[in-house]
């Protein structure tokens, strides 16, 4: 029934899939098993939006399903084994856009069926509702930056990518030790051990990164925060704003009906 239903994420999440096991094959004979282990991850990724629908009763639209198993493949295929995030230097500030967009819809989701609620004896307004969604979002995203620098720190990873600057302002700099930070600009070069580290400017420890990543999550955030406000202050009207917002799943009594009588039928027949 939920292939019927989803018949065009079903054949997206059917491709990906499979471009995911090639790789995953790949990386075997190539004997990179921290690839193979993101791999498998992968698989299990994909399966979570048609887990949330058949075990929480919640009816994903398609275009939000296909955004979430697009999003799953270019973060974990693309950017990490494919190094899309050190070829392609906007691509991580896309994944972190999208997914605050993701995670606004999630938290406006949860609101929103809450309010449909006949056991709640109270209902947001369409602007905290909004609200809400936009806060669940940002907290999401600097849950995120967390768990990067604890990768970084703990197991010696470098997810906050850092940035090579050319000015730096600190009162760490100052040399009559007063609350008011010193400036040194125009740096060029950055010699460690007598060598020469060829960056052209001083290496930031992923400050830089983790701020912008933030700053797109809030842009992602206050899109959909809009986009969910117009759905709920205007609720059953625009085609194009359903499509972006999770909503509780509703039986379907035609096919019920249907694999019914066609049961009815076959009993009847052997009879």
């Amino acid at each position: 029934m939920e292939q019927r239903e989803h018949r065009s994420s079903f054949l997206v999440y059917f491709i990906l899939r499979l471009l995911v096991i090639a790789v995953m094959v790949l990386q075997i004979f190539n004997r990179n098993y921290e690839n193979v282990f993101l791999c498998i991850l992968t698989l299990l990724l994909l399966i979570i939006p048609s887990f949330v629908q058949v075990t929480m009763k919640v009816e994903l639209p398609t275009t939000l399903e296909i955004i979430i198993l697009i999003f799953i493949f270019a973060a974990e295929i693309l950017g990490e084994i494919s190094e899309f995030y050190l070829v392609y230097p906007f691509w991580d500030m896309i994944l972190h856009t999208i997914n605050g967009f993701l995670a606004a819809a999630i938290g406006f989701s949860m609101v929103d069926l809450l309010n449909r609620s006949e056991k709640l004896v109270f209902q947001l307004s369409p602007l905290f509702t909004a609200i809400v969604a936009f806060c669940f979002s940002m907290t999401i995203g600097v849950i995120w930056e967390f768990f990067e620098f604890g990768m970084d720190h703990i197991l010696g990873y470098d997810m906050q990518k850092d940035t090579v600057i050319h000015t730096i302002k600190s009162v760490m700099l100052n040399s009559e030790g007063r609350n008011v930070p010193a400036e040194i600009g125009d740096i060029t070069s950055v010699v460690i051990h007598g060598k020469d580290l060829g960056l052209g400017g001083y290496l930031d420890i992923g400050l830089i990164d983790t701020m912008k990543d933030l700053m797109v999550n809030f842009i992602g955030a206050a899109i959909f925060s809009v986009i969910g406000y117009i759905y709920v202050k205007n609720r059953g009207k625009g085609s194009l704003v359903k499509r972006f917002i999770p909503s509780k799943k509703k039986e379907n009594r035609d096919f019920l009906k249907m694999i019914q009588t066609e049961t009815k039928n076959h009993e009847e027949q052997e009879k």
